[in-house]
């Protein structure tokens, strides 16, 4: 098969397409505003180029019709490619890439309570991380993952959902920042991958083992592999996620790390006083 054939999308999405155009837009206009380091530059793009083969190419028919392959597949969607995106640390670079006007309209939203009820939603250090794991497990329950498969916009939410809850997670644990304003500490950026990835692996390694087939699923659509059994595809699949997965969560716990070593080599750690500074300033009524 050449080139042009596995880029060809298998399921034609223009919504995805003007997301895909409209983040390397704004990164590409935020540039210009922000010095951005080569090694940034190549983690974005990096991320972006796996996420859009995983979502918008002939990937994705084989995803359909493989377990492991579909496992693979939301390795790039829930861990790889948000975690290189977020490693490249875009949000000042986007947010400078908007036109002035929307930029206004953004810092009003976010100052306003609808926007700081949000922003606390989707950067909540327990919220975050739960969602980060139910989402992976829950969409491997074999009913869910039955009419996920079969109904076109289950999965189109469930791919999303991935996707979104992997940005949510790493932009926690990519921060750079001291605590606060960074929502998680600095060692609860380093518990945080652990805790998340026990029960992925625990999954992981039960679906490896298990002797008979959970995803009839794919035998039903028509496995792209023909002379793969389904135990063996079912148990590759399985230690994708045991193992690949957790690789993935070990390197975003050593980048946590290295970003605990170098604020407690600058002397940024924080102590009781500035933590009960923030929380006073949290709660302090706005005039």
């Amino acid at each position: 098969m050449i080139v042009i054939d596995w880029l060809t999308p298998w399921e034609f999405s223009p919504s995805l397409l003007l997301m895909f155009f409209a983040g390397c837009w704004l990164f590409l206009r935020g540039r210009r505003v922000h010095r951005v380091s080569a090694a940034r530059q190549v983690l974005f793009w990096v991320g972006v180029a796996f996420l859009y083969l995983s979502m918008h190419t002939r990937i994705d028919y084989y995803a359909e019709r493989m377990f492991f392959i579909h496992r693979l597949q939301h390795l790039v969607l829930h861990h790889l490619g948000p975690l290189l995106i977020m490693g490249a640390y875009p949000g000042q670079v986007l947010r400078a890439g908007l036109p002035m006007s929307w930029r206004l309209r953004l810092r009003d939203f976010r100052q306003s309570r609808p926007g700081r009820a949000l922003q606390a939603v989707l950067t909540n250090k327990i919220f975050v991380p739960v969602l980060f794991v139910v989402l992976v497990v829950g969409f491997l329950i074999p009913t869910v993952q039955f009419y996920s498969m079969l109904d076109w916009r289950l999965y189109r939410f469930m791919n999303w959902s991935v996707v979104i809850s992997g940005f949510m997670y790493w932009n926690l644990i990519l921060d750079r920042r001291p605590s606060p304003p960074a929502v998680l500490s600095p060692g609860g950026r380093i518990i945080s991958p652990v805790l998340t990835m026990v029960p992925q692996m625990v999954v992981g390694a039960i679906i490896t083992f298990t002797e008979y087939d959970l995803y009839p699923i794919f035998d039903l659509c028509g496995r792209a592999i023909p002379g793969m059994s389904a135990l063996t595809d079912q148990a590759i699949g399985g230690l994708t996620m045991w193992v690949l997965a957790g690789f993935v969560e070990v390197f975003g716990l050593l980048f946590a790390l290295a970003t605990l070593m170098r604020l407690s080599a600058k002397n940024r750690l924080p102590n009781k006083q500035d933590i009960r500074r923030a929380k006073q300033s949290m709660v302090a009524p706005v005039s």
